[in-house]
This record gives C-alpha cells, structure tokens and sequence, in this order.
C-alpha cells in the first residue's frame, strides 16, 4: 500500500535526493559498549516523515534509540551488537530520504547553499514567468492576431517555459521522484504532475495547432510555489545554530599539566578524569573539575545565574561554562568532556529541539487533506469524461485544470507570507524572530516562566543605597577599585567615572585590593578581608588603615518596565512565575518588586528544564524568558521562548526570539503579535479551503481553461497575500501600549 506524507513539503535540496552516505563508520562513537551515529536526513519536514524514519530504523537489530530532529535533520542512532553503521543509512535511504554523517562544520554550508539554489530557482521563474507572460498577452487579447504570429509566439513560449521548468522545477520534482520511490506520496507530487502535465499539453496543442497552450501557468506555479519554499527554507536554516554554538563551546581548548609540569593545549574532547588543568585569569572552564591549588574569584552566572563572584577553595567543585576572574588556577578533572554540565545542557538542549521539531504546524495540518483529494478529485475528472465519451487528450486537459487551479500556491503561502510580515512587524520593535513555526507556538502559550539574573533583572551589578560615610568615601574607594576586574569593581568605578589609580596595588584573590593612597594604606574587598561584620547583602568595603571600614551596598536592579508587563500577561490570562538558580532572599525581592507571586530559587540547569517539563506534561504551553548557560535546556523544552538581547549566544540561538533594549514589554507585544499572526493564518487556510470548494466543481464541469486556471490560482495567492499584509500595521509606540 502507498503511504502518503501529504504535509511534508520535502525538496529543499536541488540535488538528487535519496543519496547513501560515505561509509560513517568514522563517525561512529562507543561509549561503555553502546556506539552512536550521528545523520543528517535531507527531506523529512512531517511528522510522518518522522515515524516512519524512526520506526524502520528502530526495527534494525540491537537498535536502542532512534531520534529524528525534524528542525535540523539530525538523527541520533545507539545500538550495541554487531549492527553495520552502513545499514543504518541504507535503511534511511531506502525510504527515499538523502542521508549522509553529521559534520558540524558543514551543515552551516550545505544550509546556506540550499538556500541559494532555492533562490537562484526562484529569480529564474520570476524572470520565466514574465518573458511569458508578455508573449502570451496577445494570444489573450489579439483575437484578430495572425495565425503564423500566434503560432510563433507559443513556440517562443515554449522555447522559454521548458527549460525554464527544468531549472526551477527541480526542488519539486525530485522530492516527488524520491516520494514515488519510497510508496508515498507529498505536495510535490501533484505540483509535478501539474507543471509537467501542463507543458505537455501545451507542445501537443502548439504542435497540432490547435486553441490551447498556458505555458505561462506553467512558470507561473513555480514562481509561486518557490517564493513560499525560498520563504521557509530562510526561517529553518537557523534551526542548526543553538546546537552548533553550544558544539563549539564543547570543543574549546584547555591547558594540561603533564607529570613533568609541562603545560601543553589540548581539545577538551581529549581531556580524561584525573587530567591536571591550569585555568588562567579570564578563561572559561570546558570541563567540571574540582580545585587542587590556587585561589581567586569565579563567575557562575553562565551556571547558576548568581551575580556576585564567588571566592574559590581548595577541593571546591567548579562546573564547565565557569569563568576564572583573579588569578590562576590549578584544576583535576572530575568527566570528560561528554560527561560535563555543559554536555548535560546540551542533551537538554537536543531534546527540546526535537519535542519542538515534532510541533506540528497548521500548514501540516491543512495539507493532511489536500494531497489525497487533489490526487483523488484529478483522477476522478480523468475518468469520468473518458467515460461521458471525451478523448484522452480532453479528459487530459480537465484533469490538469483541475490540478493546476487547485495548487497549492494559496497553501503554500498562506503561513509563510504572514511569518514574513509578522517578523518584520516585531523587527521594527526590536524583536528579532529566529523559528519559522514560533509565531504558532508563541500565539498558545498560557504560561510564563521568567528566569530572574539578565532576564527580569539587567544582570549587573550597580550600586545603590549609598549612605553620607560611602559617597565621602568614594573617590577614594574607586582608585583601588579601577584595579579590579570584580564586578562589585566595575560598578564602583562606573558611578565614580574615571581617576587616579592607587599606587602599589596587590590584589589578594578572593578576597580584595590593597594600595596606597595619598601616602597611606588602605583595602577594598570583602568583609572578612577587612574585618567587618558582614550585612547579609551583595557589599563591597572600604577602608584606610586603622579606620572603620564603610560598606558599598550593590544590587541587580529590576528591568524597566518588568512590573507592568507582568500586569499585562495576567491581564491577557498568563500565569507567571519565576524560575532562578540565585538564593532565595534575591529572588524573593525581585519577585515581590515585579508582582510575581510563585517563584524557586536555587535552580540548576536540570531542574530548570525539569520543571518546564513538569509543567507541559500538566498540559500547560509555556514561555519560558531566559538569558544564562543554565536555562538553555529549559529554553529549548519550552513550548516557546525568548532570550534578551545580552543572554549567551546558546541560550539566545536556542530561543524562538530575542528582543533588545532593557524593557521586558517585548514579551507582550511578541505574545499579541503572534496571536494576531495565528489568526490570519486560520483566515488564509480557510480561505484557500473556500477557494477549493467553488472553483474544483467549476473545473471539473470543463467550463474553464487551464490559463484561466492559472489566473484564479493568481487571484487566490493574491487575496493570501493582501490578508498577510494586514499584519504589517504601523509601528505601535512602546509607551502606548502593544500592537
């Protein structure tokens, strides 16, 4: 029996598809007797396509796991046995699907080039379509042309269309060669079998001299078929970034120590437990490793999303994506690259693309039903007239009206074209849309789940609450603190503005500065560095020497705006919550100056993720707002997401959209945008679903010509566009409320 996968809008490739890899078995990773594949799989884009793929190779011997991630086209393959790396292509390119070994370093490439032959395809029916279309205007309106002239103008026609076809016409014809292949049909089938059909007829009709020939209708479908494919193919490429990113932070160097205290720069990749590291100041840790010597201050933002640095201690654990602040540092390493938090976050991080590539889009939902019927309602045409008595050449002819006035240019426009519009529209609010299918989800979500340091706060430290003792000390305090690199520090200074730096500076790690000022001793640090009974708060102080030391209060101040946003996600029925890896007293304070009711502290990367999980198995769609390492995982399993402009890049590529600026209004004005953009979605489907209705009994009856097929095909990817168009309003003003 013929399976069919009408939703996927396979072809994205110019090049023969179904193609077995090189042999992968370099590719092939073991790990305590399990081995592992990565693949690439060129023209899966449906959840049938999934199934299929992951069930056939799920059927392979000693199979454990088989997982296609639609987004990217990665499919992870582990087994233990003796099972053949190269059967596992073979089974995937039997089904019809081009497959070849993971390489990070080309997917970008091989992205980028897909979407300039889509391009190239589409210039080339543009052009097409126009050069024949002004040579078909006369056969349209000179009912008194010559004979001989309209003879020559459809053989010019002809002399354009064909080859103009050829070229751009491949996307769709190989993918539906390949679907015919594998037993199953997709929407290039019909749009084949349409163009192809068309220009068949048309070089009978030319060469027999007879009424009819639309090559134009031809080009014409193409234009319109690839403006949506070009369209699609631009919001997928950056699908590959999130895990590509977090793969090069795996891969970054490291300083090893051998037996003879030779230090030499090795991948982390090749790091092994009980490996000695020397981690310099300012360098970012690949692996989890426990300290053996040194002390200095540690950044754990990217980690735990803490915003005051932490003193190190020997025999302290420090996780991977850490940053080394003060002085030098001597490590043992606890894993292996792949066994580190920054490996945890990125399985956290594929599982969530894939639960977000099964995401099954309203344009896969209208095409379930389109293909069987336009298939079934052209066949059924053919037949019928053949039986009313009507030559194959004229049931020919009404089956490829029906076929050409029920393309699916109208479908293929309808979500594309408003993810366009709607994109551009949050653009000029500084909203930057990176997921083609975010738009759907975005337009769902009933939840929120706000990350609190560089999200609901700006990240940074300032200073704030100064008493008289601290402004009079100030200009004092920030000539020490111009030589520290500690973010208490940098906050000072950039309220203090710049100076005079202290002389013979010495900076003790984790602890502070010491120097002289005016012929006299003084230090800047932490409480216990001076001797002081430490507040409870985020402080930094200050003394001469023999004086009362004088504290500088800091805080994360909250971002503009943050309260009336949270008001106005209640408002639109969106519970929010706050999600931090920062203490309790922190994220109670920030969670009460926002009016955030329910709020955990002391999350990790994992419970981050595992609580987004938690709540979408309650059937709730969450948006989950994020900018650290550590809610990368958590972002990626959201239903949807967004990251500020200011987050690392793998929580910012793993995000469905990042907004600029310090004001959390992006998230409400992205919500409504989106819902706006579901609606005109619906309105198009329905629209080409109407369309259907009226003119396929039209088109059957044989009362219209397939030019005239071509022109209501237009008419109706016109009336998709002027309704995606809507959504290009002009922009709100901020202070006024959303659009």
């Amino acid at each position: 029996m013929t399976a069919i996968a009408p939703g996927c809008p396979s072809g994205l490739s110019l090049s023969a598809t179904a193609t077995p890899a090189q042999d992968p078995s370099a590719f092939v990773a073991q790990k305590d007797g399990v081995k592992s594949l990565d693949l690439i799989v060129k023209g899966a884009r449906c959840g049938g396509c999934l199934s299929k793929i992951e069930s056939n190779v799920g059927r392979l011997p000693g199979i454990r796991l088989a997982r296609l991630n639609l987004s990217s086209g990665r499919l992870r393959v582990e087994w233990a046995g003796q099972l053949k790396p190269h059967a596992i292509v073979e089974t995937v390119s039997d089904l019809g699907y081009g497959v070849t070994a993971f390489d990070p370093g080309k997917v970008d490439v091989e992205d980028a080039r897909t979407e300039r032959r889509l391009i190239t395809a589409l210039t080339i029916a543009g052009v097409g379509t126009a050069a024949v279309m002004f040579m078909s205007e006369p056969l349209w309106f000179g009912s008194d042309l010559p004979a001989d002239m309209r003879n020559i103008l459809r053989w010019l026609s002809a002399a354009v269309a064909i080859p103009v076809a050829i070229i751009s016409g491949q996307p769709f014809f190989s993918s539906a060669l390949a679907s015919i292949r594998a037993r199953r049909l997709n929407m290039d089938v019909p749009v084949s079998l349409a163009v192809i059909l068309a220009l068949a007829l048309s070089l009978y009709e030319t060469s027999v001299g007879g009424q009819h020939a639309f090559f134009d209708a031809s080009v014409m479908l193409l234009f319109f078929l690839l403006i949506g494919r070009v369209l699609d193919a631009r919001l997928r490429r950056r699908a590959y970034a999130a895990a590509n990113e977090l793969a090069s932070l795996q891969t970054a160097t490291a300083t090893r120590l051998g037996l003879n205290g030779r230090a030499e720069a090795v991948r982390a990749s090749d790091i092994r437990p009980g490996d000695i590291l020397l981690v310099a100041a300012g360098e970012r840790l690949a692996i989890d490793a426990e300290i053996i010597s040194g002390e200095s201050d540690v950044d754990l933002r990217l980690v735990t999303g803490e915003v005051e640095p932490m003193a190190t201690i020997t025999g302290q654990t420090l996780h991977a994506g850490a940053v080394n602040l003060s002085a030098p540092i001597q490590v043992r390493a606890l894993a292996a690259a792949n066994d580190s938090l920054m490996a945890d976050v990125a399985r956290l991080l594929e599982a969530g693309e894939q639960k977000k590539s099964g995401y099954r889009r309203l344009a896969d939902k209208a095409a379930e039903l389109y293909v069987p019927q336009v298939h079934a309602t052209a066949a059924l045409g053919f037949v019928g007239w053949l039986m009313f008595g009507a030559t194959a050449a004229q049931a020919a002819y009404v089956a490829v009206t029906v076929l050409i006035i029920t393309c699916p240019c109208a479908l293929a426009l309808a979500a594309p074209l408003v993810q366009v519009v709607a994109a551009g529209r949050l653009f000029r609010e500084g909203i930057f849309l990176s997921s083609g299918d975010a738009l759907e989800r975005l337009a769902a979500i009933d939840h929120v789940v706000l990350d609190k340091t560089g999200t609901l706060t700006l990240g940074d430290p300032v200073l704030s609450n100064m008493s008289e003792d601290a402004r009079r000390a100030l200009t004092h305090a920030a000539m020490l603190a111009r030589a520290s690199h500690h973010p208490f520090s940098r906050a000072l200074v950039k309220v203090a503005g710049a100076g005079p730096v202290a002389e013979v500076i010495r900076e003790i790690p984790g602890q502070g500065v010491t120097g002289t000022i005016e012929g006299r001793r003084a230090k800047i640090g932490s409480a216990s560095f001076l001797g002081a009974m430490a507040g409870g708060g985020s402080e930094l102080w200050f003394a001469f020497e023999g004086e009362a030391p004088t504290p500088f209060h800091f805080d994360d101040a909250i971002r503009p705006e943050a309260a009336e946003t949270i008001a106005k996600l209640k408002a639109m029925g969106i519970e929010v919550e706050l999600l931090s890896g920062d203490g309790a007293e922190r994220v109670a304070r920030a969670a009460e100056a926002a009016g955030i009711q329910q709020w955990t502290a002391r999350a990790t990367p994992q419970s981050k993720a595992a609580h987004v999980k938690a709540l979408e198995a309650s059937g709730q769609k969450i948006l989950m707002v994020g900018d650290g390492l550590n809610d990368a995982g958590a972002l990626a399993g959201a239903h949807a997401s967004i990251a500020p402009g200011g987050a690392v890049d793998v929580s910012r590529l793993a995000s469905d959209c990042v907004f600029s600026g310090d004001s959390l209004r992006a998230i409400a004005i992205t919500v409504i945008t989106a819902r706006a953009a579901r609606a005109r979605m619906r309105e198009n489907f329905a629209f080409a679903a109407l369309y259907n209705i009226v003119v396929v009994p039209v088109a059957l009856a044989g009362w219209v010509t397939p030019l005239i097929a071509a022109v209501a095909m237009s008419a109706s990817s016109a009336v998709v566009t002027l309704n995606a168009l809507r959504m290009a309003g002009p922009r709100r003003s901020s202070q006024g409320g959303m659009p």
